[in-house]
């Protein structure tokens, strides 16, 4: 194999130590094998000792998985005797393990169809909640009408709780002993306050719990936290009190319209011992360590509810949903559903929160030991495989999911001993049990013969080796400690003239021994290899990237170079796009160099002068403004774009110099926006809020266009008619002036000449005064 070769350079000098340096190391215990000047060949891969004749005498275990216990899954809960039911298989598994040497096992989970139910109804009756416990007393009914819609064996049961009462958490002055709500006119009557009291134990008989609510009356405490949490705990430890059922799905409603105390604040009234985590109801079926112990954690929490694989369903006001929901982060297997102030969906919320649990399985794992690895594949109802993930959701009553669980040993322990764990679904009974033990001995290791004849009898022989007494050294234990002499010299110079092991070590029984040093091992026949003399890059040998083998450095997988510091894999170079560099540089050393002008970023994919860019940019504006486009994933928007800043304004500036404006067209209208590279490494967007749309001409519009064109054609056509008839008429009276002008004849010896004056006489007769007149008129 090429590079470093990790089992010949782990200088194993047994058998054991072999195995343990990688899970490919196999061991040769064969008696004559290899060099008597280098134990370390015998360890080596497997192939390569067969290939040097070690073939039939090779120590070379591997782990190995025995299914103990595989039953069946069931298809329905009820029917079944109590105890048959199973949702998880297989149910017990043996590992023998090698230290390195992953095996992996599959395990089914099914949710069956008509599971039994118990659910217990935690409620909060501090004072503010007294319009919600009107509310509620008939809710049994109700509640098991809906619940045996999906369960044929529901049992319901009842608790209620307060707060601590000790000051400063309730009223403790003797005037409020039997009536904390004295003087309060809104509400002048309550009874005293209590921490937790267990009513109704789970049963069928669901009118018992109407009866048990009506029955119940508020309190009032001081301050606005209630003790919820104390409730919680020992609803879920006091198991035999309650009546919860193995063969069962647990189900704690936990009500309230406040936030709750948490480990740390009975400091307030002095409790310093923290909760020990156990029942502590009294005859009285209340909780009589209220004034004793503080709050419970959270992790203690968590850690009971799924010991007793109870499902905590917190049903909480609107205000108080996101701290609530966060606490479902920290307590696995909870759910944090909405109340409305009165109550009156708890039913819908019951069912809703019951249905949720009911479509996701997810696996825990209980009791790991500290060198045991594990890694679990879900395989979910889409049949997609997801590594890392030990969870499924969006199932049907009745699915059935899968994981394959990788479990790997990372060493082994210091005696002879096993270990085991549990792996069980949240909220489950049903568990996977897994028993581990650990194959760390080889077999030759048994058949070791002290005071061998092989060994000189000095030693005992064991694998292949000689593993010498006190006071003896060599191959075969051939000489004593102290022994010297030329004779043996000769064998421990590299060359003629070299000085003896190298000067790094002594001569003894023609063998170097080496000196230890702080920096690191000597070794080889001669002492002239060690494992520190190599290149070192940034003051790192071998760069972190490879080993340091008599003064070369043997590099890992995927490194090459003197000193290993260049990177063969090139996915460090591959863009957001898919493409090498982006298609602007090439990968050297696993990390990009730009020949694209302009191109930077560490896979050249900022390049504001670059063609293209704007389309680059604009798959981000679109996925993460409008959700659409190529992008429009949310992971692969976030993996793409996490490094644009994206700003929207009415207006856009395009007078920086710095910035490149880009636009693209979206239903008839064009986006506009620009964009420049910031100093940290991200892009600054800057789009506008609208795209700039230009609007569709009228069809008056183009009518009267169209009209208007007409009628001013007319115009200068008839104008052009009317120049050219003027331009005739004037050339025509030009040519009459012409002819005028050079006639020969005067006006008088013109015979068609008349004068224009002529004369007539008229005869007439008038009277004027009675007088006649006769007269002529010219």
């Amino acid at each position: 194999a090429e590079g470093l070769n990790l089992c010949t350079s782990g200088s194993a000098t047994s058998c054991e130590e072999c195995l343990l340096i990688h899970p490919k190391c196999a061991w040769c215990s064969k008696e004559e094998f290899g060099s008597t000047k280098s134990i370390t060949s015998r360890c080596d891969f497997l192939q390569n000792l067969i290939a040097n004749g070690c073939a039939g005498a090779i120590e070379n275990p591997s782990s190995s998985i025995n299914v103990v216990k595989n039953v069946p899954l069931s298809s329905k809960g009820s029917g079944q005797t109590h105890l048959d039911v199973t949702q998880i298989m297989p149910q017990k598994v043996a590992l023998n393990l090698r230290p390195g040497d992953r095996t992996s096992f599959r395990v089914q989970v099914r949710q069956v169809e008509d599971y039994p139910v118990d659910l217990y109804y935690l409620m909060d009756l501090s004072l503010s909640m007294n319009d919600d416990l009107d509310n509620i007393r008939n809710l049994g009914t109700k509640l098991a009408e809906e619940m045996r819609k999906l369960t044929s064996n529901f049992r319901l049961g009842f608790g209620s709780f307060v707060d601590k009462n000790i000051s400063p958490f309730s009223y403790t002055a003797p005037r409020y002993q039997n009536n904390p709500c004295i003087g309060y006119k809104l509400f002048p009557s309550c009874v005293p306050s209590f921490g937790f009291r267990h009513l109704l134990s789970l049963t069928d008989k669901v009118d018992r719990f109407n009866e048990e609510v009506q029955k119940q009356k508020v309190s009032r405490n001081r301050d606005a936290p209630e003790g919820g949490f104390d409730a919680i705990l020992q609803a879920a430890v006091c198991k035999e009190k309650i009546g919860w059922r193995k063969e069962a799905s647990h189900l704690l409603v936990f009500t309230t319209d406040d936030v709750p105390h948490i480990a740390l604040d009975g400091k307030l009234g002095g409790l310093v011992q923290p909760h020990d985590g156990q029942c502590h109801l009294n005859e009285a079926n209340e909780y009589s360590a209220s004034s004793q112990l503080d709050y419970p954690s959270l992790a203690l929490l968590g850690e009971k509810l799924a010991e007793n694989n109870i499902h905590l369903i917190f049903a909480v006001t609107k205000s108080h949903y996101v701290l609530y929901k966060n606490f479902t982060a920290l307590i696995p297997g909870t759910t944090v559903e909405i109340l409305h102030k009165d109550s009156k969906n708890i039913i819908e919320l019951i069912v809703k929160a019951y249905n949720s649990i009911r479509s996701k399985v997810e696996l825990t794992v209980w009791d790991s030991p500290e060198d045991i690895g594990l890694t679990f594949t879900a395989t979910c109802q889409d049949g997609l495989s997801y590594p890392g993930l030990r969870k499924c959701g969006d199932l049907k009553i009745g699915d059935t999911v899968s994981f394959e669980v990788a479990v790997e040993a990372r060493s082994c322990p210091a005696e002879d001993i096993s270990h085991a764990f549990t792996i069980k679904p949240a909220g489950f009974r049903d568990t996977l049990e897994v028993a581990v033990t650990y194959n760390c001995l080889c077999g030759c290791t048994s058949h070791a013969a002290p005071a061998s004849g092989k060994c000189s009898g000095n030693g005992t022989y064991a694998c292949g080796l000689c593993e010498c007494d006190a006071g003896y050294l060599g191959a075969k234990c051939e000489c004593e400690e102290g022994a010297s002499g030329d004779m043996h010299h000769a064998m421990c110079r590299e060359a003629e003239g070299k000085p003896l092991c190298s000067g790094r070590g002594e001569c003894s029984c023609n063998q170097c021994l080496c000196y230890e040093s702080e920096f690191g091992n000597i070794y080889g026949p001669f002492c002239e290899c060690d494992d520190f003399s190599c290149a070192r890059y940034k003051g790192v040998l071998c760069s972190g990237h490879g080993e340091c083998h008599c003064g070369e450095c043997k590099c890992h997988a995927g490194y090459i170079g003197d000193n290993c510091n260049c990177s063969t894999e090139t996915d460090s170079c591959v863009s957001s796009d898919g493409q090498m560099c982006s298609g602007r540089g090439t990968c050297v050393c696993g990390k990009c160099q730009c020949t694209e002008p302009g191109a930077f970023g560490e896979t050249c994919e900022k390049c504001p002068t670059c063609p293209g860019v704007c389309s680059t940019k604009r798959d981000c504006i679109e996925c993460k403004l409008f959700n659409s486009g190529r992008l429009a994933d949310n992971q692969t928007c976030q993996k793409h774009c996490k490094d644009e800043i994206i700003t929207t304004v009415d207006v856009l500036e395009t007078d920086d110099p710095n910035a490149i404006l880009c636009a693209y067209p979206v239903n008839n209208c064009v986006m506009k926006f620009t964009y420049s590279e910031l100093a940290s490494g991200k892009s600054n967007l800057t789009v506008l809020k609208e795209p700039a749309c230009s609007s569709a001409p009228s069809a008056v519009t183009i009518v009267l266009a169209v009209i208007g064109s007409v009628v001013l054609i007319g115009i200068i056509l008839l104008g052009l008619w009317k120049l050219l008839v003027t331009i005739h008429d004037r050339r025509e009276f030009d040519r009459f002036q012409s002819e005028r002008s050079r006639a020969r004849y005067e006006m008088a010896s013109n015979p068609l000449y008349r004068k224009p004056i002529s004369t007539h006489n008229v005869e007439f007769t008038f009277n004027k005064l009675n007088k006649s007149y006769n007269g002529t008129v010219d």
